[in-house]
């Protein structure tokens, strides 16, 4: 089965300096019956003026993992960590017992992100941050594994959840295939372009919820970029 949740029915707040669209209940909105999807917590679409950002604030047993759709994003934390991350790119921290941090855009542009939450699999442990670069065209036609709380996903940024984020790049009319285990939970949204998945169309920045036990293909309807976490 797949609940398709369109870019429009998303909840959402204007900030001036931040435009964001939750997939899930977050912050003012709430909606019971969007409270998350297996493990994901929360699916943010944001866009971040330039020269402005989210000032330190704190976080505790979480995943949460940063997808950069355009910009850049800077990244400070309590633990001594700096890092800019680019379009394309993925950062990650494990909240773990504690820890605050921020996330500006310290670019001329307006940055554009996916900011998704992921529950570990057990509370508390020391808190962790990481960065790496995934180049597109490492992604053309087929899903890699950007993050991982698997130890054989050694190419991945580690997460400490039964989970995987995956990104792929498709060109109008490629298709790939994805495997939801029984009892898992997929969610899939293009960062841009539009897909088909078994034939159902979705956007781009809609969200499409995937349940277990099945195999979805997912072709291509324009050139597109995806993004799926599939957890438990």
């Amino acid at each position: 089965m797949i609940d398709k949740r369109s870019f429009e029915s998303l909840g959402g707040a204007d900030h001036g300096w931040l435009k964001a669209k939750h997939h899930f209940s977050f912050a003012d909105y709430h909606d019971p019956s969007r409270m998350g999807w297996g493990a994901l917590r929360v699916w943010n679409d944001d866009e971040i003026a330039p020269n402005s950002g989210f000032p330190p604030h704190p976080h505790q047993n979480m995943e949460i993992i940063t997808y950069v759709r355009s910009g850049a994003i800077t990244h400070q934390d309590s633990m001594g960590n700096k890092g800019r991350t680019e379009a394309g790119d993925v950062q990650v921290m494990s909240a773990g017992s504690g820890v605050r941090h921020a996330e500006y855009n310290l670019e001329p542009e307006t940055t554009r992100i996916f900011q998704i939450w992921i529950l570990p699999r057990e509370a508390g442990g020391q808190p962790s941050w990481g960065a790496k670069p995934f180049p597109k065209g490492d992604r053309s036609g087929r899903f890699v594994t950007l993050a991982s709380g698997f130890a054989e996903d050694r190419d991945a940024l580690p997460i400490r959840a039964n989970a995987r984020v995956l990104g792929a790049t498709l060109k109008a009319g490629e298709s790939v295939t994805h495997s939801v285990g029984d009892g898992r939970h997929a969610y899939l949204v293009p960062a841009v372009g539009a897909v088909t998945v078994d034939g159902d169309a979705v956007n781009a920045r809609d969200g499409a919820a995937l349940s277990g036990g099945r195999t979805v293909t997912i072709t291509a309807v324009q050139d597109a970029e995806i993004v799926l976490v599939d957890s438990e």
